[in-house]
């Protein structure tokens, strides 16, 4: 049988029914389904990082699910339904696309071809701008979200201020300025101030991710690839070891990851 959005929504407010529905959905509150949220949209990556594309359509109903979790708390209190949360963001899609709906109606067509890419950009920053105004922020970084990773965010805060021109003009730059944290870094580690240690370590990851968005690289998924490869060449380490890992030398242990990574670049 295949259901449909409709169903979904009928099956939700089942789920929540104070008299017969699930004890659990019914106790939950926005605040307390906040963590599964951030948990489906990190399986969702996950799902696509191994392009898994069976699980990447489950894992994406699992997404969606969250979406009709909060439409329907939301319902209930009279704040908004589904309905609102899908026209809220067709016409703020439709707004951001004058190249594509000219009028600012869904039906409205362009009768030329393409738009130049980099208008587009400079178009889709400026309509962010006016609404970011419109919500009365006073800053333009005061809408990146603080629930964000700390990678994610740092990312975000840097390309959001470059868009006003505060920015490194070529990588270059932005290496020598971790070239300078790193530096920094070493100084507060010999002073031995943990606060110190804290704060430059901070502002060396801050400056390092500012490169990876100069190249053109997210940030957070270098870093699970990083983690990943990590976690593969230390498996091949613990298969190597003819000993358990805490009984060998420093020098032992990484003549094995050394040995690893020889044979990798063999491959």
């Amino acid at each position: 049988m295949q259901y449909s959005v409709d169903d979904l929504l009928y099956l939700m407010s089942r789920l929540r029914d104070p008299d017969t529905g699930c004890p659990w959905d019914i106790k939950q509150t926005f605040e307390s389904i906040v963590p599964s949220t951030i948990e489906e949209a990190y399986e969702v990556a996950d799902a696509i990082g191994r392009q898994s594309y069976e699980e990447i359509a489950d894992e994406l109903g699992d997404l969606l699910f969250q979406v009709i979790f909060y439409a329907q708390m939301a319902k209930e209190e009279g704040r908004f339904d589904f309905s609102a949360i899908v026209s809220g963001l067709v016409a703020k899609l439709v707004r951001r696309h004058p190249h594509v709906f000219p009028d600012g109606t869904l039906t409205s067509k362009r009768t030329s071809g393409p738009a130049d890419e980099a208008l587009i950009k400079e178009s889709w920053e400026q309509i962010k701008a006016e609404e970011r105004a419109s919500r009365g922020d006073l800053s333009i970084v005061d809408s990146v979200p603080s629930g964000m990773t700390g990678l994610v965010r740092a990312q975000k805060l840097g390309k959001r201020v470059a868009n006003v021109g505060f920015d490194w003009s070529e990588p270059k730059f932005v290496i020598e300025k971790v070239r300078e944290e790193l530096a920094e870094l070493e100084q507060a580690i010999e002073s031995g101030a943990q606060n110190q240690m804290v704060e430059e370590l901070g502002d060396l990851l801050f400056s390092t991710v500012q490169l990876a968005r100069h190249l053109g690289v997210s940030a957070e998924q270098s870093m699970q690839q990083a983690n990943q490869k990590f976690i593969s060449r230390f498996k091949q380490v613990e298969q190597l070891a003819d000993q358990p890992l805490g009984n060998m030398t420093e020098q032992q242990l990484e003549a094995l990851w050394q040995r690893v990574k020889k044979a990798e670049s063999l491959v």
